[in-house]
């Protein structure tokens, strides 16, 4: 067992985009478990974008990562010590261990990883959270049916891409928006996209346009993990109706966003005037659907039938620079980190 372990550390909270100098590896002995306990190394760590808001100190769904803590995020591990009877020496593990090459968990929060659904690393992307956001956005908050449109931004991001797919699989017009020719192909020749707009270098009215012509009878739902621009171009294209299932809004993270070219009254007059229904969700409240979004997607990425794409960074610390990266559209499917590989 190696006899070092090695962690990113919240440095310094970022004012706007983060920078390198926001993080900081650090090296201590690799923890010993405890009675009840077990010690697993880190084979892949993902990157999200929620994790920017938890490198604020500001009131949230979740406290933010303190200065000087480890930075949180959710890792594929292998359990290699254990005095819990729950967890044995071997088996593959999901848990928010966060940016470190080892952890000890009691196994709170704490899944198992069916390396027969998939490639392991899939247990953090179209089969894990960012995976079951999709389905819940989708089926749950969206109640997306046959024969209506969504608009799907980021749509070839990890959370995108699945609920582009699987509302094609529903029967729906689906509508992407990504950044540059290369995404925009890709969500059409792969994901099944009808059309994917290109938000780079439009502005809002411009995308708008593109946006109508995509979809002459409007748009029933919008997935929205963007804000921003997109967000404004789409609104008024919204039919009676239309639901609207708030999963992001990276477009404003950083403190971005201050020329924004909607103001609040004109949002809220469509909201009232088209009755529209626009709801945030926060995948952890939605714990109770994980196995039948596995039941329904697992069958299908093994036949084939569901295309997931990984962008993936080499070595822990190469974790803050892939972050970054990931936050200004750097990644091209799900981002993450191979951090270690399995034992042999």
């Amino acid at each position: 067992m190696a006899d070092e372990m090695r962690r990113i550390a919240l440095a310094a909270r970022p004012q706007g985009a983060p920078r390198p100098t926001d993080f900081r590896l650090e090296t201590a002995p690799v923890p010993e478990p405890a009675e009840g306990e077990f010690l697993a190394r880190t084979l892949w760590l993902s990157l999200d974008p929620y994790m920017r808001g938890r490198m604020d100190d500001v009131a949230s769904y979740a406290p933010p990562v303190p200065l000087g803590g480890t930075m949180e995020g959710e890792c594929v591990a292998e359990v290699v010590a254990s005095r819990h009877p729950g967890f044995a020496v071997g088996e593959i593990v999901a848990g928010r261990f966060g940016w470190t090459s080892h952890a000890v968990s009691g196994g709170a929060g704490v899944r198992r990883v069916d390396p027969a659904l998939g490639p392991v690393s899939t247990a953090l992307g179209v089969l894990g959270m960012p995976g079951h956001t999709a389905w819940v956005g989708l089926n749950e908050i969206g109640e997306g049916r046959n024969g209506e449109t969504i608009v799907v931004s980021a749509a070839t991001g990890a959370v995108g891409s699945l609920a582009c797919q699987l509302a094609r699989i529903k029967g729906m017009r689906v509508i992407g928006v990504a950044g540059g020719a290369e995404k925009c192909a890709y969500a059409v020749e792969k994901l099944g996209c009808d059309a994917c707009l290109d938000h780079r270098g439009a502005d809002a009215a411009t995308l708008s346009a593109r946006i109508a012509e995509a979809a002459p009878q409007g748009v029933d739902v919008y997935f929205e993990n963007v804000g921003a621009a997109t967000l404004a171009a789409v609104l008024p294209l919204m039919n009676v109706h239309g639901r609207i299932a708030v999963c992001g809004m990276i477009g404003w993270y950083s403190g971005r966003g201050a020329a924004d070219p909607m103001p609040l009254p004109p949002v809220w007059r469509l909201i009232l005037t088209r009755r529209l229904r626009a709801q945030g969700f926060i995948i952890f409240d939605h714990e109770a659907s994980r196995p039948i979004f596995l039941q329904e997607v697992a069958p299908m990425l093994r036949e084939g039938r569901i295309r997931w794409r990984e962008s993936v960074a080499e070595g822990l610390e190469a974790a803050p620079e892939a972050f970054i990266s990931m936050l200004e559209g750097g990644n091209f499917g799900k981002q993450l980190v191979r951090v270690a590989a399995p034992s042999a």
